[in-house]
């Protein structure tokens, strides 16, 4: 066996066999969600019904916020170049950072600190949440997961619950959310409501993702909106125009129901 020799867990490929996580994949065609397979492609197992309904809710929460964004600017902003779907998609997707999706694993570790503080003391979410609020004060820092530009209450935090609630996925790290959410108000005076990325968060710890899988939980959901906005891009205006974030209105299909 050579120095380069290296191994994977992930996929099995053989003349006319794909295998994921050992698992034949014109077997999982049919069977199972997409949320379920991505929580097998990146855990090794497939997760019960429940939790892929769950990862689903949580992809369609997230796969688009209009053209504001800096995500959906840069990758409009790539194609009115006249690069491809894929540069223009590229762009998009490296704008996911620290401060546009990262809040989902700031917004993790923060919970997970919490939940440290309750356990190795035994003392209770409230006691334990309103230390860390206090000590996150102290230090200037921001409590991500809470507060929203647009929104004074986020719909898509409040479904997230809803259905966790509904598919019985736990609540614990939902209520420490929760917990963090009223302590803010109550030390800083300001209403933050838990937005979609806090949701995602709660969600995340209580299905045990590590938190550095968190953004990619965004990457993911987000990428279909990117394809959409660039495609519009490529199709319907001219190349290299200047883009407003804000100077633009929407004109797609009136407001309907399921």
């Amino acid at each position: 066996m050579s120095d380069l020799h290296w191994k994977t867990a992930i996929t099995k490929i053989k003349p006319n066999e794909v295998r994921l996580r050992g698992y034949r994949i014109e077997e999982l065609m049919g069977e199972v969600s997409f949320g379920q397979a991505v929580y097998l492609a990146l855990k090794g197992e497939l997760p019960s019904e429940n939790a892929g309904k769950m990862l689903d809710a949580i992809l369609v929460s997230s796969i688009d916020h209009g053209a504001t964004p800096p995500s959906a600017l840069a990758a409009m902003t790539v194609a009115s170049t006249g690069s491809g779907l894929n540069a223009s998609v590229a762009a998009g997707i490296l704008a996911i950072s620290r401060f546009h999706g990262g809040a989902i694993e700031d917004g993790m570790a923060i919970l997970l600190q919490a939940d440290d503080k309750m356990r190795a003391r035994e003392i209770s979410a409230a006691v334990a949440c309103k230390e860390l609020v206090a000590e996150y004060r102290e230090m200037r820092r921001r409590i991500s997961g809470f507060g929203h530009r647009l929104h004074t209450a986020d719909p898509r935090s409040a479904r997230l619950f809803d259905l966790a609630k509904d598919l019985e996925i736990g609540d614990h790290f939902i209520e420490i959310a929760k917990t963090v959410e009223s302590e803010l108000e109550k030390q800083s005076g300001k209403k933050l409501p838990i937005n979609v990325d806090g949701a995602i968060a709660a969600v995340l710890c209580q299905l045990d993702f590590a938190p550095k899988l968190a953004n990619a939980f965004f990457m993911i959901a987000r990428l279909p909106g990117l394809v959409a906005h660039v495609h519009e891009e490529q199709t319907r205006h001219k190349p290299m125009r200047s883009i407003h974030p804000k100077d633009h209105e929407y004109d797609g299909p009136e407001d309907r129901t399921l």
